[in-house]
């Protein structure tokens, strides 16, 4: 089955997935309401520090978690107005329906794949990789479960075929919808490999179900995920301002705790609080925190390399211009104001 079958297939998911949003919780306090999509994955700490700290409702903002198992419904979500904010990974199915006239705005950085810095990585099942599994190339002709075709996780296996000079079908993609699914399936063997996430990586790792052959940031470094804005929200631009300056305190949080600090009290807290929210133990926690821009700027340049790689791949329908879906004045605004 072609990619594009795939592709339709999976959207039909998303809008069954849009409908069933996980569990919404809110954090006691006064503030303007924000619904907010997110991953209760370790790189969403960021939100979760914010929302603990109480950094959104000094700026008289209150996110309203909702939460998701993958990032291509997330998009949906925004798009129906379900949501005001995702966090979330950057997607064909996003990219897809700003193509089809839908705005959505990408507003600040979320998440990179950075050198050092774990975030995504493939891994092999353990007896493969005792086998002599070690590499991408060893992978020909098996099995790479990802949650969905065109995830940021599709997009992760699809670059780095294209670095060892392989084909798109040297391999075979096997969507599962979530995470968990994807992990579920490594350790009852019924995948040969797995692209997956923190703190899912870890966990295999630590099962012994699986072995980390490539990290994905050592390889590829690129805005995997971003803010997003719907449009309503960016145009409430007192809210859509005053959220963002929440933002961009919990992430200096965070940079300074996490990635500059990498251990004592500060570095404890954000394990405590993102194992809170997550559920995955502390000290798989500890092993998985990505890397962020300090302030949230997003990557020059590379929403566009990664439309233009999707619409390549016929897996986004048009082209789009940056302008058309990057937007951080919002940022710029914020930042001013926290001078």
């Amino acid at each position: 089955m072609d990619d594009m079958r795939l592709f339709a297939r999976g959207i039909a998911a998303l809008a069954l997935a849009a409908c069933a949003l996980g569990g919404a919780g809110e954090v006691p306090g006064q503030g303007a309401k924000v619904r907010l999509g997110v991953l209760k994955l370790t790189s969403s700490a960021v939100l979760f520090l914010g929302a603990e700290k109480g950094y959104f409702r000094e700026f008289g903002v209150e996110p309203e978690l909702v939460f998701f198992d993958a990032a291509q419904p997330i998009a949906v979500a925004i798009a129906s107005g379900d949501l005001d904010v995702g966090a979330t990974g950057l997607t064909a199915g996003l990219y897809n329906i700003v193509a089809g006239g839908v705005k959505i705005w990408i507003v600040a950085d979320k998440g990179r794949e950075w050198p050092d810095h774990n975030l995504t990585a493939l891994l092999v099942r353990r007896d493969l990789y005792d086998a002599g599994a070690r590499t991408l190339r060893d992978l020909k002709g098996r099995t790479i479960g990802v949650t969905q075709i065109g995830s940021t996780f599709h997009y992760n296996v699809g670059r780095l075929l294209e670095r060892e000079g392989m084909a798109p079908g040297d391999v075979e993609i096997v969507p599962l919808q979530s995470l968990g699914a994807v992990a579920d399936a490594l350790q009852a063997k019924r995948l040969d490999a797995a692209a997956t996430a923190e703190p899912f990586v870890s966990r295999l790792e630590s099962s012994g179900a699986g072995v980390t052959i490539i990290r994905t940031g050592d390889s590829l470094p690129w805005q995997i995920a971003a803010m997003l804005y719907s449009d309503t929200f960016a145009r409430d631009r007192r809210r859509a301002v005053a959220f963002m300056r929440g933002y961009v305190k919990s992430s200096r949080h965070y940079f300074d705790a996490v990635l500059r600090k990498k251990s004592g009290p500060e570095f404890d807290e954000v394990v405590a609080i993102t194992a809170t929210y997550t559920g995955a133990r502390p000290e798989l926690i500890r092993r998985g925190f990505p890397y962020q821009d300090r302030d949230g700027r997003l990557m020059p340049g590379d929403i566009g390399r990664q439309t233009a790689w999707w619409y390549a791949r016929g897996l986004v329908k048009a082209p789009i211009a940056a302008t058309g879906i990057v937007d951080e004045s919002f940022l710029r605004e914020a930042l001013e104001g926290l001078k």
